[in-house]
């Protein structure tokens, strides 16, 4: 399968006891399905995917597989901080149905991973992987950046399909497109640089905005792919606020809480993250009523919030939501 377009890194509900909640990730991907996103991303960074068990990690993986359907891409986070461990998921996640892991960089040990050791650890995944293998650099995480000659050597090998790029640095999204050519593909991490990583080459992107604000993320991408560079800033400008709350500002519990506000209750972090502040609900609801607001061209094919989404955001500005 090739990957393209846009994707969405999807939360792991958990029930009220602090459990996976299979039924929960079913219906909010019942809802997502309803939606032009190419496919979706379970335990990935934004999956709590740390923080859950390896018999947990496959029952999300099982109940997500059940529910997407073959012409949308399915993609598993399997990194691990062993290269035996990153192994041994991969081969999990193919048998359970995975299209393609993602592995992000190893980062305990920072100060030995050295070039060296990532082709080695890299390669040795790829080898034994049933499925192609995406890179994941993401350095806000894991604290080590994967050098642009190391994408330049793996992408090389047969069974790495491409990348995932999460920093936020545009000339370093350029110089991996250009040392890494189509078949391998970029996908960038941020709506702040996928307009010019798309600019750049890049296939589309994995956004953790993009299950909030799906049909918007989306004609994002197309705009984009369209040449229409004018009309996708000026889109790309109204998701910005919000894109800020999910990611740098309040992460995981911003992005759960955005969910809840617009009708998906996929519960709260997993502790030790904490939930949102309910002083901190406000700042959410004005930046999605702001991606919603009606500005012209830019808005063509995009969807207005459903009455269930109308409904939370009224009760919020209220303060009539339980958080």
């Amino acid at each position: 399968m090739q990957v393209a377009g846009i994707l969405t890194p999807i939360p792991t509900p958990f029930d009220a006891g602090g459990d996976v909640d299979p039924g929960a990730l079913r219906a909010a991907l019942a809802r997502w399905l309803a939606t032009p996103l190419a496919g979706f991303v379970v335990l990935g960074s934004n999956g709590e995917a740390a923080l859950l068990d390896e018999d947990e990690s496959d029952r999300v993986i099982a109940a997500a597989r059940e529910a997407v359907p073959a012409d949308r891409a399915f993609i598993v986070g399997t990194g691990r901080e062993s290269t035996r461990g990153a192994i041994q998921a991969a081969r999990r996640a193919a048998a359970l149905g995975a299209d393609q892991v993602l592995v992000r960089t190893p980062g305990f040990y920072k100060a030995q991973m050295t070039a060296e050791a990532f082709v080695r650890h890299y390669t040795a995944v790829a080898d034994a992987s049933p499925v192609p293998i995406l890179l994941y650099n993401y350095t806000a995480v894991t604290g080590v950046t994967l050098p642009v000659e190391v994408v330049a050597a793996l992408a090389r090998h047969p069974n790495i399909a491409g990348m995932k790029e999460s920093n936020g640095d545009i000339d370093r999204l350029r110089r991996l497109i250009a040392v890494a050519p189509p078949p391998f593909r970029l996908l960038a991490g941020s709506p702040a640089t996928l307009l010019d990583a798309i600019d750049a080459g890049a296939a589309g992107g994995i956004l953790a905005i993009a299950s909030v604000v799906p049909h918007a993320c989306v004609r994002l991408f197309e705009l984009a792919r369209a040449g229409r560079m004018g009309e996708a800033r000026a889109l790309q400008a109204r998701l910005a606020p919000l894109a800020r709350l999910l990611g740098s500002v309040y992460g995981i519990a911003g992005l759960k809480a955005a969910l809840k506000l617009v009708g998906c209750d996929v519960g709260d972090p997993r502790p030790p993250l904490l939930p949102l502040r309910p002083s901190a609900v406000s700042d959410l609801v004005e930046a999605l009523g702001q991606t919603w607001q009606a500005r012209g061209e830019s808005d063509a094919g995009l969807e207005p919030p459903s009455p269930d989404m109308r409904s939370g955001l009224v009760l919020a500005r209220r303060g009539q939501t339980s958080w």
